[in-house]
């Protein structure tokens, strides 16, 4: 891997009176305006206090959800606005349009006080079409460029690719250090006993995080419905819960791959399982088969007690995907149990964002975590080996000029 070679960080430029064009990742999960997560506000808050400290004019900018266009107020970064403003203690100037002369007449008396956020990103398709055009703009009023949008990386948009193509002065900021660092943990020389917990609902999703980690770990801990496609494939009677029949013959074969190996593999020994997701009601399996007309919805007491003894033995540990539907109360013990038996390990433990972020949450135990990533899909495409856009462009290369 690659990792940041090559690659500066906010620390290696004169930020003195420099406008400082800070790509966050800023999209938080909002319900009717109000802020539900602010997990990827404070995470920011490192780069952007250390920018001020520096005596940098910040743009700030990011994109939230999937906007139909501007008009779409729903998904407005006013809340964040509002949100930065307190935290910072300083005046967050939400800019409606990033194309018009407001930043730069901004600018030019922003004071020490004064902050500047540009509006939702996403409402200029110029963004996810990875517009010249549209960087260009962004670039006419910037001096210095730094990513600090991990969860963002793995897509070549205009603030995440097309923009730093043009700046001369480029680089991350301390989040995206973190998250690298982290991440390189579990691929260069883990420590071991190294366990990786996978869940969610497809193994199609897992395959080649799956392929990758195939050689560096001891084991694999299955859990989420992802687990009802394995067990199918072993021939065991999985109900109606949800199973990727076009994935049988994969599973078959990793299950013979792990085991040619000497890895170690655990399945559910037994499930919550329901008639009907929607009455938030479980019963208890007395074993691995589930019968006709039920669900698996999470895994039950004898699994959970199993991986938690697997866990306490491990040195390493990568979590990605619930154990349930942990949202509803009924279905949340096996991953709440998860997130305390990592809590209750001198492990190394590193949760792969998206769901089993929101889980660990969740779950009270996220502080005892040893990294939890703020970008889901990007940490998997990470671990994959895939090449993120948003770290590439980085790395030295020609300038394409304003």
């Amino acid at each position: 891997m690659a990792g940041l070679k090559g690659i500066k960080t906010i620390r290696d430029f004169q930020l003195q009176d420099k406008v400082v064009f800070l790509r966050l990742d800023l999209n938080v999960p909002l319900d009717h305006g109000q802020i539900t997560d602010e997990t990827r506000i404070t995470a920011s808050l490192p780069t952007i206090q250390y920018a001020l400290e520096k005596g940098a004019k910040l743009v700030m900018a990011s994109h939230l959800g999937r906007p139909k266009g501007p008009g779409d107020k729903k998904y407005s970064l006013e809340p964040v606005a509002d949100r930065l403003t307190e935290l910072l203690k300083k005046e967050v100037i939400l800019v409606e349009e990033p194309r018009s002369e407001a930043v730069k007449a901004l600018l030019m008396g922003l004071k020490k006080t004064q902050v500047i956020l540009l509006e939702n990103l996403r409402y200029d398709s110029g963004e996810t079409e990875n517009s010249e055009e549209f960087a260009h703009v962004l670039a006419s009023y910037s001096n210095v460029y730094i990513n600090d949008a991990f969860g963002a990386s793995h897509r070549a948009h205009a603030s995440i690719d097309a923009l730093p193509r043009m700046m001369k002065d480029k680089g991350i900021g301390f989040l995206i250090e973190k998250e690298i660092s982290m991440l390189d943990k579990l691929l260069e020389n883990p420590r071991s006993p190294y366990l990786a917990i996978m869940g969610g609902a497809k193994v199609s999703d897992k395959i080649q995080v799956i392929e990758k980690l195939m050689d560096l770990v001891d084991g694999f801990v299955i859990g989420g419905a992802m687990a009802y496609t394995f067990l199918k494939a072993k021939g065991i009677p999985v109900g109606k819960s949800l199973v990727e029949t076009d994935k049988l013959n994969y599973t078959r074969e990793m299950i013979a791959r792990l085991e040619a190996r000497h890895k170690t593999l655990l399945l559910p020994v037994d499930h919550v399982v329901t008639q009907d997701i929607a009455s938030g009601k479980g019963e208890v399996t007395s074993g691995v088969g589930i019968e006709e007309g039920w669900m698996g919805v999470d895994i039950g007491p004898q699994t959970l007690k199993q991986y938690s003894a697997a866990i306490a033995g491990a040195a390493t540990v990568f979590w990605n995907g619930p154990m349930g539907i942990f949202e509803t109360p009924a279905y949340a013990k096996g991953s709440f149990g998860v997130a305390q038996a990592l809590a209750e390990s001198k492990c190394v433990k590193i949760v792969g964002g998206g769901d089993s972020a929101a889980a660990a949450e969740a779950s009270g135990y996220a502080d005892k975590m040893t990294h939890i990533s703020t970008g889901g899909g990007a940490a998997l495409e990470y671990l994959q080996g895939d090449r993120l856009p948003g770290l590439e462009v980085l790395r030295p290369q020609k300038i394409s000029g304003i």
